[in-house]
């Protein structure tokens, strides 16, 4: 009789160890699950209105937008513009006003006379130099002299590079000069477009290529090359030869964005390619992490005129398996892929139920 009862008291012991253990197999998985958990505004979910990830910089769309049309700024001459004879300047120095608001002509020999402050070899300065050259002569008369130079008038024409250029500003047009001439000159930021726009005054004739657009109203014409095409000399006739005021200009690369379950999260560049396979970019990008969802793949797609995007939803698993087709990305898109949480509570339920397997064995082992 007492044999039973220790017995009975021996399984109902080993019972509450068994049911104690189930419960804190069943706890700890539930607070491992909630901390795997994102938080609520974690970037990897998308929700509304979807920021772009970036590629180790600065968000592109945020910061800088939608690229507007290049607007060529007053002051585009003072990166890189060299005075020489038969320039004319502009002289702002309102404590002066012997040469406030006058223009001046560099002479022959690259001198320039100025009341009050006397001859000035201007020839092979910069406008910044001839600016800190007047700053200081003019300390004799006024305390703090402020000096603004411009040219308003150059000693041969000019042509304008504008936009993500090495060294972009004006340059004297001397002799013949080809687009790619020019293009070794002033180069290419590492981020530049691969496309580059020319826009000519119509009164040095239109732009001599079948894809030049002529605009009667604005009294121009513009045209996109490819800077590919033009290295390597695909299409010669790209190659044309620079007319005084043109103005040649290039923007930002256009990108797509990867955002979520891949092993580089970033920016890819479409190059001279107005789409790019979704294939493609997940490949650039490093391809999935062990956790992707890969049949719930969505592309987050600006709606023009807002700031809002659509989703297009891609199962990119039976296109890897060679049953669907590849959706091809346009410029500004946001692939997003999900983590599959189905997956994750498989791991954490090995992770914790496995170490605990051998104590459950023994207990419930007659």
């Amino acid at each position: 009789m007492r044999e039973n009862r220790k017995k009975i008291a021996r399984l109902g012991l080993s019972r509450a160890v068994l049911l104690a253990l189930v419960l804190s197999l069943v706890v700890g998985i539930q607070v491992v699950a909630q901390q795997a958990q994102p938080a609520p505004g974690n970037p990897q979910q998308p929700a509304g209105d979807i920021q772009q990830p970036q590629p180790g910089a600065p968000n592109p769309e945020s910061q800088n937008g939608q690229q507007p049309a290049q607007q060529l700024p007053p002051d585009t001459v003072r990166p890189n513009y060299v005075l020489g004879p038969n320039d004319q300047v502009l002289i702002r120095a309102p404590e002066a006003e012997e040469i406030d608001n006058r223009p001046f002509r560099i002479d022959g020999d690259g001198n320039i006379n100025l009341p009050l402050v006397g001859h000035i070899h201007a020839a092979g300065m910069s406008l910044q130099e001839l600016e800190a050259d007047l700053v200081k002569r003019l300390r004799e008369y006024v305390r703090e002299p402020q000096v603004f130079v411009t040219v308003v008038q150059f000693r041969s024409e000019p042509v304008f590079f504008v936009g993500l250029f090495t060294k972009p500003g004006v340059y004297p047009l001397q002799g013949n000069r080809t687009l790619v001439e020019m293009l070794s000159t002033v180069g290419l930021q590492r981020d530049a477009s691969r496309r580059i726009k020319i826009t000519r005054h119509e009164e040095y004739g239109p732009i001599p290529l079948p894809d030049a657009v002529v605009d009667p109203e604005k009294k121009i014409s513009t045209v996109e090359v490819s800077i590919g095409s033009l290295t390597q000399n695909m299409n010669p006739a790209e190659n044309i030869l620079l007319q005084p005021y043109d103005v040649v200009s290039v923007g930002r690369a256009e990108l797509v964005y990867v955002n979520g379950e891949v092993t580089r999260v970033g920016g890819v560049d479409l190059a001279e390619r107005d789409t790019i396979p979704i294939a493609q970019v997940l490949a650039q990008s490093g391809g999935f992490t062990r956790d992707a969802k890969k049949n719930k793949v969505r592309i987050l797609r600006p709606v023009e005129g807002t700031s809002r995007r659509y989703v297009i939803e891609v199962d990119v698993a039976e296109l890897l398996d060679g049953k669907g087709l590849d959706v091809p990305l346009q410029p500004g898109d946001i692939i997003y892929v999900p983590r599959s949480y189905t997956r994750q509570f498989w791991q954490t339920f090995s992770s914790v139920a496995l170490p605990m397997l051998p104590y459950i064995l023994y207990i419930v082992a007659p």
